[in-house]
């Protein structure tokens, strides 16, 4: 929840400063932003920030980066767009938001999750961040593909493409209820093709998770798949060691997907 604005006595700088941010319509502030706008100098820049952040008009996101409440917002502030945060940590592009922020996204569930995930190369860290709470996973290079981008209030914002959240969806399924619930989501966007199933071979086929890729080639085979799409994907355990999806050598071997298949909902 985010905290409640404080009763506000601004000062004329204040004031100036906060009726400037109105007019500009800003939501997220820089200390270039003041630089700018104001030609503060650096010590009354601080002065000024301090000031504003104990009155509740800034909010904290990172070192020289605030999230801005109007005074007409009332005591409760304005919120910040979640998606709006995380490009603010990734100046390189190497990140996206991902797991079960983008399963609601689209629409692969209706339950509402506290947590955004924002995968990227280079920071491991949980953080509370304008009252909304922030897991940063630093995962492999290889791991990152299969993201787009989206327009969010005129910002370009990294998220992993309807494609790449399916395969997350397997790989990071307990927040759906586990396994068996991710295979039936993913089946049924696969059944009534509302997704790209080109794309989803393909970055299945590069997913570094061999039980994944076998996982995935089991279900849309079943769905009337051809080889020749499934090609790539197929290739991609070829040479693969035989592996079970529960953990468990008792079943049927699949020569093909070089697995031990014993429970046909997984």
């Amino acid at each position: 929840m985010r905290p409640k604005n404080t009763p506000k006595t601004l000062g004329p700088i204040e004031t100036n400063i906060v009726a400037r941010l109105t007019y500009e319509k800003k939501t997220i502030v820089t200390a270039e932003n003041f630089d700018r706008l104001f030609n503060l100098s650096p010590n009354d820049r601080k002065q000024v920030v301090f000031r504003l952040k104990k009155k509740k008009i800034l909010s904290p996101i990172k070192r020289g980066v605030y999230a801005f409440s109007p005074l007409e917002a009332g005591p409760e502030g304005t919120g910040v767009d979640e998606l709006l945060i995380p490009p603010l940590f990734f100046p390189k592009k190497n990140y996206y938001v991902g797991y079960s922020t983008m399963f609601n996204y689209y629409g692969f569930t209706e339950q509402l999750f506290q947590t955004v995930y924002v995968l990227n190369t280079s920071i491991r860290m949980e953080r509370i961040i304008c009252g909304i709470s922030y897991k940063f996973i630093r995962i492999p290079e290889n791991r990152m593909d299969g993201s787009e981008i989206i327009k969010v209030k005129g910002a370009d914002v990294n998220i992993s493409s309807k494609e790449r959240t399916l395969i997350d969806l397997l790989y990071f399924n307990k927040p759906v209820g586990g396994i068996i619930s991710a295979v039936e989501i993913f089946t049924e966007i696969v059944k009534n093709k509302q997704c790209d199933i080109k794309k989803l071979i393909e970055y299945a086929a590069r997913f570094p998770n061999i039980t994944i890729r076998k996982r995935i080639g089991l279900i849309i085979e079943k769905l009337g798949i051809s080889d020749d799409m499934l090609k790539t994907l197929i290739n991609s355990v070829y040479k693969t060691s035989v592996s079970s999806l529960n953990g468990t050598r008792k079943g049927t071997l699949n020569k093909k997907w070089r697995v031990i298949v014993n429970d046909s909902r997984k």
